[in-house]
């Protein structure tokens, strides 16, 4: 048995464990030091019998190593934040845990929880998890917790939503596939190859989103309902839920009010976000189209007005513009994509206006109506009173939590002012054993996070873990063409985090599979630290740029240096070539050297 156990948060990986080890065992008196795996959130010490180390210290050396450390049974750190989670924890691949029973019950931070029932009391009738929700966080939650000796039940609102959630249904699969079938339309319809004609149209638009809806409903089926049905540890149940308290460390969760009734260890609230309607007046009576209804159009629209200028607004715009609609997008900051570098998102704004998007920034609106067989909306732009007229409006403003009465509140969990549902970096809420994870959070709302996060909490709830989420190295994408990509910080991003930054930008010009394929839009960005010369950032603009993200993700995650990415094997004529030429020019001019010279 160890002489004392310390309570350790901030460990992200098998590498932070490491790390608070050799924090320990650096302190005289220290015999030796163990963390039985970085999930635990805890570490082991052995004391040197003749001068043992005194608590305080060990403490201080977790913390000097960048890490919080408490000596269990002593008071815990001030309470972290509720809020989107954030922070670094876990990637979802790491090893399990040790069995939940032998771990510390204490929030960092907070009061200790009350233990759940033991694995071996739960009632038959009880699950491990429920889960609210079936979208990805949801379905990867309860995959965990089948796969780590669980039962899960997923409830799901098919009223509101069919199984699989917005990524399946009315996010990811429909708009890239519409996205592709746009990309088809426009390459056919133009060569930059001397000696080839091409042609290419719509013939009929509802083909086109027909089959892009049975996609959808494919995937559904053989992707998420298929694969709940193969698994005896996975229930579905169809209706809507609402948390009715919890009695005896079991909560209880009430469906179509009450019609069923369901009792478990732990509920994951997994309800993802819809679009944000701004209190514009008209918008309502006039109506409009959401990601949730654009795919379920039968003709193509004669002229679409998008309002809005983040992912999805600028991705429909231009897939339609492509489709042969007419399509105006009134944003309301300066600039498309505003959070990301000017210089990125006013070439991107360039090529949407090539492919015949008018995009309007600084435009501020006025009102909605309906005026025969068109919706008018008047905006100011540059001060003047203006107005745009389509058939169909786009709503692409932001996005609100599906956390509307679901029984939050009388648990002691107040959603913010759009509906988003506040957690720590566990992903727990401010009530026991009730979790939080996908869009319902408010930030990073990608499917992919969404899966990470679902899995995480179910992991953390069912072995009693304190494993923080982390987002290092998250890459995301934006599928206009060229795309829009980045991973880590960029300049300004790093340089406000305290960081001896530089960046170097190389334009697609330079790339000889760009050139080959006589297409040079666009550019890569690499962002350095200046003293260890490793990679902390990059964005990329350019046709298929999403394609490098992962390379760049990897260096970035395991700290490798800009130089050993320039002096990596990159095939020529790859896209892939891209990095190793940014990575040259932190030291070389790429215009001064041979096609293949390093």
């Amino acid at each position: 048995m160890p002489d004392l156990t310390l309570t350790v948060g901030g460990m992200t990986c098998a590498g932070c464990a490491r790390h608070v080890t050799e924090a320990l065992e650096s302190v005289p008196g220290v015999a030796s030091a163990d963390v039985p795996g970085w999930e635990s959130g805890r570490a082991d010490v052995a004391l040197d019998a003749d001068a043992p180390a005194d608590p305080a210290d060990l403490v201080a050396a977790v913390e000097a190593a960048g890490y919080r450390a408490e000596v269990d049974g002593e008071a815990p750190p001030a309470p972290p934040a509720y809020g989107p989670a954030s922070g670094y924890g876990a990637p979802s691949d790491a090893p399990p845990a040790p069995s939940g029973d032998s771990l510390p019950r204490t929030r960092s931070g907070g009061a200790p929880n009350a233990a759940p029932p033991s694995l071996s009391d739960l009632p038959a009738d009880a699950y491990d998890l429920v889960v609210v929700g079936g979208g990805s966080a949801a379905f990867a939650a309860a995959l965990k917790t089948s796969d780590l000796g669980g039962r899960a039940a997923i409830v799901n609102d098919a009223a509101l939503l069919p199984i699989g959630g917005t990524c399946v249904n009315v996010g990811c699969v429909p708009s890239k596939a519409t996205i592709r079938a746009a990309e088809a339309v426009h390459c056919a319809q133009r060569s930059a190859f001397d000696g080839v004609e091409t042609s290419g149209h719509v013939t009929d638009f509802g083909a086109v989103l027909a089959q892009v809806r049975a996609l959808a409903a494919e995937l559904r089926e053989t992707k998420y309902v298929d694969v709940a049905g193969a698994d005896d540890a996975v229930t579905l149940v169809d209706g809507r839920a609402r948390l009715a308290g919890r009695t005896d460390g079991l909560h209880t969760v009430e469906v179509d009010g009450g019609a069923r009734t369901l009792r478990a260890r732990a509920v994951l609230v997994a309800t993802g976000a819809r679009t944000y309607a701004p209190d514009v007046p008209g918008l309502a009576e006039a109506g409009y189209l959401t990601n949730e209804t654009v795919w379920d159009l039968e003709e193509a629209p004669s002229r679409l007005v998008v309002l809005g200028g983040g992912y999805v607004a600028v991705e429909a715009a231009q897939a339609f513009a492509r489709l042969g609609v007419p399509v105006t997008l009134l944003q309301r900051s300066g600039r498309i994509l505003p959070s990301e570098d000017a210089a990125l998102t006013d070439a991107l704004t360039g090529f949407l206006e090539a492919d015949g998007v008018d995009v309007r920034t600084g435009v501020a609106l006025r009102s909605v109506r309906r005026d025969g067989n068109e919706t008018v909306v008047a905006f100011e732009a540059g001060g003047e009173d203006q107005e745009v007229r389509g058939s169909h409006v786009l709503l692409a403003t932001g996005r609100r939590g599906n956390t509307h009465d679901l029984g939050l509140e009388a648990l002691g969990v107040t959603p913010d002012a759009r509906g988003f549902l506040p957690v720590d970096a566990t992903l727990r809420t401010a009530a026991d054993g009730v979790f939080g994870a996908g869009d319902v959070l408010g930030d990073k709302m990608f499917v992919y996070t969404a899966a990470y996060e679902g899995a995480l909490a179910a992991r953390n709830a069912r072995e009693g873990l304190w494993a923080e989420a982390d987002y290092t190295a998250l890459p995301w994408v934006v599928f206009t063409d060229p795309q829009l990509a980045g991973v880590g910080l960029d300049l300004a991003q790093a340089e406000a985090a305290g960081i001896d930054a530089e960046a170097t930008t190389l334009p697609m010009e330079h790339v000889p599979r760009a050139i080959a394929a006589r297409d040079t839009r666009g550019s890569v960005t690499l962002v350095r630290d200046r003293a260890s010369d490793r990679l902390v950032g990059a964005r990329v603009l350019a046709p298929e740029g999403s394609e490098l993200l992962m390379e760049i993700a990897l260096a970035i995650r395991h700290g490798v240096m800009t130089q050993q990415l320039a002096d990596a094997f990159h095939p020529y004529l790859t896209l892939s070539e891209a990095v190793k030429l940014a990575a040259l020019t932190f030291r070389k001019d790429v215009g001064q050297l041979s096609c293949c010279a390093a």
